[in-house]
């Protein structure tokens, strides 16, 4: 405490999220992890902070954030606590890329902080229509998924898409996803169904069970991705099935600060996991944004539940769950890019989806990229469009321009993927896929 002074005492706030440290415990401690060393201001190298390098302004880097946020706890500079405007606009710029919780050498959280932040801001206010289009879309996307071509003559077409992107505060030079023609939980069970064969569906129940996670973008904005899971996991020996409802991790729902509906998602994924969780049976999480979910907010969220904690001890990405099968890819050659999902980066690193692509023979490349820029609804906000595409620019962008048109541009992001292939018009691949070519 020799900052703070020997009369220093942390305020006391109750939070959604539940903030540990060895420092104390609570959000007041947790926001003062930042001790000012400054390594968010850096130029280049690593992830951290992309909105300070888009900007160069101190009030979005993670320190300026961590100051702010002080300043609004001990209410002298800043005197309407979790209402404060300069707080919030600080906040609106922070990507929530997990950056800091990595590259900072205090490991100062500060997407956990904007996502408690906003839960209190908005407990006075109404969220913008942005929040909820862009928040709420795993509610609303199984609904338009049911008519597929109408959602995306909808969002597609320039006169409707103009009106959809008006009317959901989306900006209007980003591109909107387009909805696959059929989900991949709808092919999936289908291609159950097929399986007629006795003796290929005998040896189907005796593989070792593992539960693929179907995620809102997967499953609806990209099948082919979680279809060439499927084949990958087969051929591993593995015996996958999906949650017997559909689920949502409930990650957008942090973006915009609505952690009681985040907190419900998980809270139904454990009671539908029960029987997984008991059992012990792995979980495969195709999509980074989600895999950390279930890595880090839903310990925080759901502090005390053994469920949760067994649960997220249970989850691995498709490399990861692979790699310890020992399981080796036939060799395909080619080139490959790798870009990795800043929250991947964050919490486990892309080491194994490397390792598997060399191990296809694939030549891989895996510069430090950056953050996309995209970051969920962060590049869908036209407040935040022009930073979004700055950040892009600095590293990714220029990385992949020098590669040759050969090579495989190889992203487990939705958003990432989204984002590369809107302003550098490449097309992209899940892991998935660019190992599905070694299964013939």
């Amino acid at each position: 405490n020799l900052r703070q002074g020997p009369d220093y005492k942390p305020v006391t706030v109750a939070t959604r999220l539940t903030f540990l440290s060895n420092e104390g415990d609570g959000f007041t401690r947790a926001a003062e992890r930042c001790i000012g060393v400054g390594k968010c201001r850096s130029a280049e190298g690593g992830t951290m902070c992309p909105s300070y390098r888009a900007t160069r302004e101190e009030r979005y880097s993670t320190r300026g954030r961590a100051r702010l946020l002080g300043e609004m706890l001990r209410g002298e500079v800043i005197t309407d606590g979790w209402q404060s405007e300069a707080v919030k606009e600080a906040l609106e710029m922070c990507l929530a890329c997990k950056g800091c919780r990595s590259d900072c050498p205090t490991h100062t959280d500060m997407a956990s902080y904007k996502a408690e932040f906003l839960s209190h801001y908005y407990e006075q206010r109404s969220r913008p229509l942005q929040a909820h289009a862009m928040g709420r879309i795993g509610e609303w996307a199984p609904l338009a998924a049911r008519f597929p071509r109408l959602a995306n003559g909808l969002t597609q077409l320039p006169l409707f898409s103009s009106l959809v992107k008006a009317a959901g505060g989306l900006a209007r030079q980003r591109p909107l996803p387009r909805f696959a023609a059929r989900s991949f939980r709808s092919q999936f069970d289908a291609l159950q169904r097929s399986r007629r064969d006795p003796e290929r569906a005998a040896g189907m129940r005796r593989g070792d069970p593992v539960t693929l996670f179907p995620d809102t973008f997967s499953n609806y904005f990209r099948p082919q991705s979680a279809l060439a899971a499927v084949r990958l996991l087969e051929a591993s020996g593995a015996r996958v099935s999906l949650p017997r409802e559909k689920l949502c991790c409930g990650r957008p729902y942090y973006d915009v600060g609505m952690l009681d509906k985040a907190k419900a998602s998980l809270q139904r994924i454990v009671a539908v996991l029960g029987l997984e969780i008991e059992s012990g049976t792995p979980l495969v999480v195709l999509e980074p944004g989600c895999h950390s979910v279930f890595m880090d907010e839903m310990v925080k969220l759901l502090p005390g539940d053994a469920a949760a904690a067994k649960l997220a001890g249970l989850t691995v990405s498709l490399a990861e769950f692979l790699e310890k099968r020992g399981w080796q890819p036939r060799h395909i050659g080619g080139r490959a890019l790798l870009h990795g999902h800043c929250h991947q980066k964050a919490l486990g690193g892309t080491g194994a989806d490397l390792a598997l692509l060399e191990a296809a023979g694939i030549e891989t490349a895996a510069p430090d990229t950056g953050c996309c820029g995209m970051a969920g609804s962060f590049g869908y906000r036209p407040e935040t469009y022009d930073a979004s595409v700055k950040i892009a620019n600095l590293q990714l962008l220029p990385k992949i321009r020098e590669t040759a048109a050969e090579t495989l541009i190889v992203a487990n992001g939705f958003s990432c993927r989204e984002q590369i292939e809107g302003l550098a018009g490449r097309k992209t691949l899940h892991l998935a896929e660019a190992l599905s070519a070694a299964l013939g």
